[in-house]
């Protein structure tokens, strides 16, 4: 039944629906994207872990003792070092 004061929705009704619609799922994607990305473990983007958090759980699961630890840890910290070396003791 139409009603006296028009024949059907206006052009702007349609593409105010479609621009509601584009928010609405904006914000649905926006949702999931913030919850993946809080639920993610520690470290670096991308789910990777810095050097000392690696080195800390080393040492947590015993495989290097403190004293590795902490001369590992300061060679982390000072940037020492001169390229990529074997590893020395423990399980890699």
């Amino acid at each position: 039944m139409m009603f006296w004061y028009g024949s059907g929705w206006g052009w702007w009704q349609g593409v105010l629906g479609l621009l509601l619609m584009l928010a609405f799922w904006g914000l649905v994607g926006w949702g999931i994207y913030a919850l993946v990305r809080t639920t993610r473990g520690p470290g670096l983007p991308g789910g990777r872990r810095d050097a000392l958090s690696i080195l800390d759980e080393r040492l947590a699961r015993g495989e290097i003792d403190q004293e590795q630890y902490r001369a590992t840890r300061e060679l982390i910290r000072t940037g020492g070092g001169t390229g990529p070396t074997a590893p020395t003791g423990g399980a890699w």
